[in-house]
């Protein structure tokens, strides 16, 4: 018992800084979209105007900030480059599906963001399988709580 949860333990210390990452976007409140405002051949926009360049850099420094302050700008860079790459990911993939912004995408809207991290941060900070599968499993409670967090904060304009 006390493996596992030290599992648990380390693994979310671990993915902090991408959660970090994913979480400060919605603060910049930014203006100029990731992709310009374009549409692709589909029609719908590329990725939509909730992927901001401000937000990117927020993110981005928000996420590698965190890790840094721990002695670990490499892997910290990585997660939080990660967790919006993959993000932004989930996002074109709703706009092809023809989600609109805002509107949920159960599962994806969850996950994204950690399989994002785990992928980019893995060359130098392996996760093991168990610990992928614990973070993609303990990531969708977690997610939840965040954002209905942050629409009584008044930051989102939907809990989900």
């Amino acid at each position: 018992m006390n493996d596992l949860l030290n599992m648990a333990f380390w693994s979310l210390v671990m993915i902090f800084p991408a959660f970090v990452a994913n979480s400060v976007p919605v603060l910049a409140k930014g203006k100029h979209p990731i992709d310009f405002g374009r549409n692709l051949w589909d029609g719908n926009r590329i990725l939509g105007d909730g992927k901001t360049f401000e937000g990117l850099a927020a993110g981005l420094v928000a996420g590698t900030a965190v890790g840094a302050v721990a002695g670990h700008p490499l892997p910290s860079f990585l997660l939080a480059l990660g967790a919006l790459v993959g993000d932004m990911s989930g996002a074109f993939i709703k706009r092809r599906l023809g989600i609109a912004r805002g509107r949920p995408a159960p599962i994806l809207d969850q996950i994204d963001f950690v399989v994002g991290a785990i992928v980019f941060v893995y060359p130098v900070m392996p996760f093991s399988l168990e610990q992928a599968i614990f973070l993609v499993v303990v990531t969708p409670p977690i997610h939840l709580v965040a954002n209905v967090g942050a629409y009584l904060l008044k930051l989102k304009p939907h809990p989900w």
